[in-house]
């Protein structure tokens, strides 16, 4: 099947490559195009597996009401002018396994991965959702070369719905009235702020007793290693799928929206040279500036334990990129 994305025409609508056609990029794929943001280049390394689920996806069009293009490939040059690259391919978890067991291979593959796609989408932002999350961006960054601003992972967006719907469903209420905010890395010593988490405004430590927050916060933690155990074959994809999806949106459409985002840090909470999860302002140009909460004493040390984490890991993932 010819490319229907090249040609004359190819790049007045946005380009969107999302490379990993497991669950996670074929859903997102998916997201992509069934709300008209851009048209998606979908690569895998199977042959055969993303041109199949493309030709599947666009078959569904008249039924969803949009004209987006999905466009299945084994090639990067395929990806050419991409306005955003979304990196979703990697080892998935299994039962009993970390997000950090995971360095060693996926290390390899997402370092791979950024210095084919740059090749041929110079401009590109970059969006990492491959495990473990922070890791893997800041070697994306790495790897690339490009401004840290046109750089970030989607963890913390995750991790706050997750959040989210916990204290909705604890509360009983519509979950639309609730924010939540999760700082941090994205993995078990990530950092929930029970005080930047609110109901219409009201914060949830006004209607919650302490041991219930303690509680959601931990499931919020091991919310990823719950789904991992039910299904036992894979890990979730659903609930990443639309994260990132909507920070594709904010980043397309230059919305300005204040989302966590794994970012990288010059100075910011006191750290340098890392990629973690903080509040900051995404738009067409990638992170804008990164809002500092202020944070107590304990909160503080919570964000420096999780940064310590995140950075041994990186120290060991450049040994094997």
């Amino acid at each position: 099947m010819n490319n229907p994305l090249s040609g004359s025409n190819a790049y007045l609508s946005p380009r969107v490559s999302v490379i990993g056609a497991g669950n996670v990029g074929k859903t997102l794929t998916q997201r992509i195009v069934e709300k008209n943001l851009a048209d998606v280049v979908l690569l895998d390394i199977l042959e055969g597996l993303p041109q199949g689920i493309a030709l599947d996806l666009i078959e569904a069009r008249g039924l969803e009401q949009h004209d987006r293009t999905v466009f299945g490939t084994n090639n990067y040059a395929e990806t050419a002018n991409s306005d955003i690259v979304v990196i979703t391919a990697g080892l998935a978890r299994k039962p009993g396994m970390s997000r950090d067991d995971l360095v060693h291979i996926n290390a390899k593959i997402v370092t791979e991965i950024a210095k084919k796609t740059l090749i041929y989408s110079p401009n590109a932002l970059y969006l990492v959702i491959t495990n473990p999350l922070d890791v893997m961006t800041y070697l994306v960054w790495k790897a690339t070369g490009i401004s840290p601003q046109r750089v970030m992972g989607m963890a913390g967006v995750l991790d706050s719905s997750r959040l989210q719907t916990f204290i909705a469903l604890e509360l009983d209420i519509c979950t639309t009235d609730v924010t939540a905010m999760v700082l941090g890395g994205h993995g078990d010593l990530m950092l929930p702020l029970p005080r930047y988490c609110t109901v219409r405004g009201i914060p949830i430590t006004e209607l919650m007793e302490e041991g219930t927050i303690a509680r959601l916060i931990e499931r919020t933690r091991n919310g990823g290693a719950e789904i991992v155990k039910l299904l036992q074959t894979g890990g979730a994809y659903y609930a990443p799928a639309s994260s990132a999806c909507l920070m594709v949106e904010a980043l397309l459409n230059n919305q300005s929206r204040l989302l966590p985002t794994a970012a990288y840090l010059r100075g910011e909470y006191g750290l340098e040279d890392i990629y973690l999860g903080v509040p900051c302002r995404l738009d067409r140009q990638g992170v804008g500036n990164i809002l500092e909460l202020e944070l107590t004493t304990a909160e503080q040390e919570a964000f420096h334990a999780s940064a310590s984490a995140v950075r041994k890991s990186i120290d060991v993932a450049l040994n094997y990129a």
